[in-house]
Parts: structure tokens; C-alpha cells; sequence
């Protein structure tokens, strides 16, 4: 790396803010976003609700269409858009289907708004849609209406990743139950990723207007049936067939003094994880100058200003698991080219807008790795209060300014469920030292305690600005079902809240 400038911190993470963790399909039902959260009006209210409450960060969940279990890490695509987020409200609004089709019966809005997001309703729901406005445009496209002409440069311009996407997305067995003349199209998925990069470009755009920056997700490695593997199989470790010979996962712990208990669950601690995703031919990128990792970053930071790297400490190493093993006990590490790929990414970005996913794994040799291209490390605190050095680290005195600190993540459970869970050592440990409003509202307290942490970035899920308990958790590492379903109802960011986040932002001196 001797080529390269010292180290520096992307501006943006050297911004004292703070922000908010909620993926768009915990959007609430309002305006047509049936099922699930979509990008439309309902994304961009709640933009401005989040700027209105002193919030300058909005990070997300990956964007990709979902893999099995509706899960986002387990992208079917590292550069395309899930489908299930186009918003039919903005459809109407742009002219290609008509007002009656956002209209939704009483009895389907107020089973829509009871906090849970249903992929079966919208994908019932919204497909018949999507259909209609492709035909719509299909007629008319000749004619160049409708936008034709900006979906030809889409085309052009997205053609590295659009044209395989569409290939795999139209192929017979990876419908998903739909067997519809359109859905076999290929154009039709390029229509569709069209119109989400057109509503894509208008959230930020109104975000941006309100000094509102979105934070994405980059899961680091990509689901064995993406079109990412289909398409580019000599850049991943398969035999001939097409299978991954090694699988991707995490041992279990059996250091007493381990964390991820409370990060992940006991399961996945106790019993690893195994998650099944194909390791890197790490030779073939680098023989290729690391072109299929660069168009990937920078496909992503067309669309978010920050990334979170998940799993970042698969730059340094990744655990192997044979793939007929369905026990992580029997992986081994291997070592990956990391520095190399990042130093890549440097010359061509400069100071790297990253935020490095390193719970549980700040090791010497990790920790120098983020450091030396001057990416970011995690804090969360609901580790920080077992009483152990291990848990010191994430006590809000011990953060350094370089950090982002989360109350919980996506894989954690809320606060006030996490409260409930830990035992009384650990809760007088947090009484004493946040104070007696820690037993009251420890949802509150956490948040504040974030925001009052020295470090640059502080994140809080909206669950846990909410106060919600167990019920709302995001995901549960090691149980396959049950998952990213969460969702908000209607109503529930009030102007009460923002003015009470606004509050605590201005006196933390988050406002810029």
C-alpha cells in the first residue's frame, strides 16, 4: 500500500450525526405501499420526518432482491433492485397505471397496518401491477413515450450487470411461482429496474434536499443461486457442475468472554452458522484487476452516500466449511486478499465511505486492516455491560471518535426486549452507570447514551426509538423463520417524537 495517500476519513464519517436503521419494507402501509414498504411516498415522508427529528443518516438493510426467506443478505443479485419495491402510488403518478389501482379495501388496509410486513400479500398484490404498467409502456414505447428514451439509456448504462440480471430473472425455474407470459421477459425486468432507479434517484434526491444522507448495506459474499454466480461462475470457488465446493459460515465460540451471544443468540453461538454462500476465487479478481468488486461498490454508492461492509473481517480471512458438512465445527480459516482489493478501491474512490461490520472480531490484524485505508469499526451497546475487558470496549467512554455506535442492530433484539432478557448484574451494571431513567425506559437511555457518545455516527433501529419490545426484533440469527418482517404502523413516527429526537441531537451537537 506504499502507493498509496495516508489513510484518511471519508468527510462523512468524520461528520458528527446521527441516524436512523430502518430498511424500506418496514416502511408503514400508506399510499399504495401494500405488503411490504416501497420507495415512494411513504419513503419520502418518512425522509422528512427523519430530518425534522435532527436525524442527517437513514441506513438500510441490502436492497437486493431477496433470497430465500425474504432474506437481504441472501441477495438473488449484488447490483439489482428488489422488485417488490417499486412503489405503484409513483406508477400512478408518472402515468403508467391508473389511480384506481393504488385503492385497497378497509378490511385489506387494516390487516396491512398490524405490524407485520406480508411478502405473500404484496407479491399477490403488486405483480398484476407491474405487469399492467410493462404493457403500458411496451405499447407506447415505440413512440419513445413514457420515458422511453431515458429506459434506453438505463439500458446502456446498467449493461455490465442489467443484461445478465434479466436472463436469470426471466428463466422458467427462477419465478418464484409466477408463470406469466411477461414475467418470462426479459425486457420486463429491465422495465422494472428502470423504474426503480428512477424512484431510487427521486428518494435520494428529496434526502438530499433535507441534508439527509442514506447508509447502505454490502453483504460480502453472494447467495449460491444469484445471478451474480450464474453469470461470472469463474469468479467463485465451484466444481463442475456448477456447486460451491466450499461453503461460508462462523464457528461457534467457546471463548467464555464472547459477545456475539448477545449480538447474534445463543444458537449461532453455541452451534456456529453455516451460510451457505460460495467463497471467491480471490486468483480470478485479482487477475481481472478486481473489476467485478469495483463495479459492484461503485453500482451501490450510486445509490447510498455510506456503505456498511458486512462481515468485514472476510477481507482478512473467511472460515471454510466443506460443503457436504452441516457442521461448522468442521471449517477451517483461510486467508483472503483484502488489502489488495481495498488499495483498489482507494484509487479509484479515494477515502473509503465505509463503515466496517467488526463485531466480535476485532483482532489485531483486523483492526489493522480497517485502520490502515481509514475505514470505521462498529460499537454496540448492548454488549457493554457484562463486566468483562471484552465488554468494556463498547462502554461510550472507551469509543473512539472514528466509529459508528448502534444502541443494536438489525441482529440484535430491541433494547427494552434485551432488557427483559439480562440478568441482575448486568442490569445494575447499566443503572449505574446511565443512570435511574436505565430500569424506566432503557430504550430512551440507550438512545441518549448513543447520541452522547463521543462517537462521529450514532444509530439507532427505529424500534428502539419507538421503545418496542421483542416482538419487533429484525432478525434472529441461527432460526430460519420468523425473520424481517417487521414493520411500523401507520402513525407511529410522530412530530412528538421528532421534536424530542430534534432535542437531543441539537444538545449532543449532531446537527452539523
Amino acid at each position: 500500500m506504499s502507493s498509496l495517500e495516508p489513510p484518511t476519513i471519508h468527510p462523512l464519517l468524520a461528520d458528527r450525526a446521527a441516524g436512523v436503521l430502518l430498511h424500506p419494507t418496514s416502511l408503514p402501509s400508506t399510499d399504495g405501499a401494500f405488503g411490504i414498504g416501497d420507495l415512494g411516498p411513504t419513503a419520502r415522508r418518512f425522509a422528512t420526518w427523519a430530518a425534522d427529528a435532527g436525524l442527517r443518516r437513514w441506513q438500510m438493510l441490502p436492497i437486493g432482491p431477496v433470497g430465500d426467506g425474504d432474506c437481504p443478505y441472501s441477495a438473488r443479485s449484488s447490483f439489482a433492485i428488489e422488485p417488490m419495491l417499486t412503489s405503484i402510488a409513483d406508477l400512478v403518478e408518472d402515468g403508467y397505471l391508473p389511480a384506481a389501482a393504488t385503492r385497497l379495501g378497509r378490511e385489506d388496509s387494516a390487516r396491512d397496518d398490524r405490524g407485520r410486513a406480508s411478502w405473500r400479500r404484496v407479491r399477490r398484490w403488486k405483480r398484476p401491477l407491474l405487469e399492467a404498467a410493462f404493457r403500458g409502456f411496451q405499447a407506447r414505447r415505440g413512440r419513445m413515450g413514457l420515458r422511453g428514451a431515458a429506459y434506453e439509456d438505463f439500458r446502456t448504462r446498467q449493461a455490465d450487470w442489467l443484461d445478465d440480471w434479466c436472463r436469470y430473472a426471466s428463466a422458467p425455474d427462477r419465478l418464484r411461482g409466477s408463470s406469466t407470459d411477461v414475467d418470462r421477459d426479459p425486457t420486463y425486468h429491465a422495465f422494472l429496474q428502470f423504474i426503480l432507479d428512477r424512484q431510487w434517484s427521486r428518494l435520494r434526491r428529496h434526502a438530499r434536499e433535507r441534508d439527509l444522507r442514506l447508509i447502505g448495506d454490502l453483504p460480502i459474499f453472494c447467495a449460491p443461486d444469484s445471478a451474480d454466480v450464474e453469470s461470472r461462475p469463474d469468479l467463485f470457488r465451484l466444481d463442475r457442475n456448477g456447486d460451491p465446493t466450499v461453503l461460508t459460515g462462523v464457528p461457534p465460540s467457546d471463548d467464555p468472554d464472547d459477545l456475539s451471544q448477545s449480538v447474534w443468540g445463543e444458537t449461532a453461538v453455541d452451534h456456529g452458522q453455516l451460510w451457505g454462500h460460495p467463497h471467491y476465487k480471490w486468483p480470478a479478481h485479482r487477475s481481472e484487476d478486481w473489476a467485478w468488486w469495483r463495479s459492484r461498490v461503485r453500482t451501490t454508492l450510486e445509490r447510498f452516500d455510506l456503505v456498511r461492509i458486512d462481515h468485514f473481517v472476510g477481507f482478512h480471512n473467511a472460515f471454510e466449511i466443506p460443503r457436504d458438512s452441516s457442521d461448522p465445527r468442521t471449517g477451517r480459516w483461510g486467508r483472503t486478499p483484502g488489502e489488495e482489493l481495498l488499495a483498489s478501491l482507494t484509487r479509484e474512490l479515494g477515502a473509503l465511505p465505509f463503515i466496517a461490520e467488526d463485531l466480535g472480531d476485532r483482532t489485531t490484524p483486523v483492526n489493522h486492516l480497517r485502520d490502515r485505508f481509514g475505514i470505521v469499526g462498529m460499537r454496540i451497546l448492548e454488549t457493554a455491560f457484562f463486566g468483562t475487558p471484552v465488554a468494556g470496549e463498547e462502554l461510550p467512554h472507551n469509543h473512539p471518535r472514528a466509529c459508528a455506535v448502534y444502541p443494536a442492530s438489525h441482529d440484535n433484539d430491541t433494547v427494552a426486549g434485551w432488557y427483559r432478557a439480562i440478568d441482575a448484574d448486568t442490569r445494575r451494571r447499566f443503572s449505574a452507570y446511565a443512570g435511574p431513567s436505565a430500569a424506566t425506559d432503557p430504550a430512551d437511555t440507550m438512545t441518549r447514551l448513543a447520541f452522547t457518545s463521543p462517537a462521529d455516527t450514532a444509530i439507532v433501529q427505529m424500534q428502539d426509538l419507538l421503545g418496542l419490545g421483542r416482538r419487533a426484533r429484525m432478525n434472529r440469527p441461527g432460526e430460519p423463520t420468523g425473520n424481517w418482517c417487521w414493520r411500523m404502523r401507520r402513525g407511529e413516527a410522530t412530530a412528538r417524537l421528532a421534536r424530542r429526537l430534534a432535542t437531543l441531537a441539537s444538545t449532543a451537537e449532531r446537527l452539523g
